[in-house]
């Protein structure tokens, strides 16, 4: 197995300022909430990456399609203020979208104003015009389905699926959850409140397959899904964790269903 590799160190310095010049909103209106971006200056992003923005528990998070970020957010009224003790990972990506990432970012310290309407999330200029638009990121897992890109192996390291392999979740809207683990097929049931995530003990067929470490993956696999504490969305990646903050599994939407 493939370990998965971290991202590179953090960089201090984004320093964002929103204040709200529409109808006035209290500061538990953005708190909890999520958004993947929509368009930049009126223009959609390229090359199928997404970038993201999230308040929660005081800081914005999120990805400018290359990068994670994170900031504090302090909210007095309608005016906000994201850092300026901010971070950002650091990988390279093709340069077509580190410039689109680049301009994201302006776009956030550019904004002056922020305006929800329609269940849109808008960042606006000091004049008014629209930088940035987000659709509301959609947080319940139920009628939703996943492959997995990593799992936990129990020491301390997320490792990459076996090649040949397909380890899936298809989440059902009656609390059920369904898939492959690598060679068996299992089943289970969820609980979802919030940000928190439980599985109870998932049934599976007993067939044996030969492809190597197959086996072994499955066993990584159930182990982790019975940690589960916590889940997060972001865009099309879903990332499960244990209740020490350990990162689980790992998983890329699939298309609905």
């Amino acid at each position: 197995m493939k370990t998965l590799q971290c991202t590179a160190p953090l960089i201090a310095g984004l320093l964002v300022t929103l204040s709200h010049a529409a109808a006035p909103a209290e500061a538990s209106s953005l708190e909890g909430t999520a958004w993947i971006l929509q368009s930049l200056g009126g223009r959609a992003f390229a090359g199928g990456v997404t970038a993201t923005l999230r308040f929660e528990a005081g800081r914005a998070n999120g990805t400018d399609g290359c990068n994670r970020y994170t900031a504090p957010v302090t909210i007095q009224g309608t005016n906000i203020t994201i850092g300026p003790h901010g971070a950002t990972t650091k990988m390279a990506c093709l340069p077509d979208i580190m410039k689109q990432s680049d301009a994201f970012m302006a776009a956030l310290s550019s904004a002056a104003r922020y305006r929800v309407s329609g269940g849109m999330l808008e960042l606006l200029s000091g004049d008014g015009a629209v930088l940035a638009k987000f659709d509301p990121q959609l947080q319940s897992l139920a009628g939703s389905s996943w492959s997995a890109t990593g799992i936990n192996n129990g020491r301390e390291a997320v490792v990459s699926v076996l090649e040949g392999t397909s380890v899936t979740m298809n989440f059902g809207k009656d609390d059920r959850v369904s898939g492959s683990a690598g060679c068996n097929n299992y089943t289970s049931t969820y609980r979802e409140h919030g940000g928190t995530l439980t599985f109870t003990a998932p049934a599976a067929t007993r067939r044996m397959c030969v492809i190597p470490g197959v086996m072994e993956q499955e066993k990584f696999f159930f182990k982790a899904l019975e940690s589960v504490a916590t889940m997060r969305i972001e865009a099309n990646d879903l990332e499960l964790r244990s209740s020490d903050g350990a990162l689980a599994l790992s998983f890329r939407r699939s298309a609905e269903r």
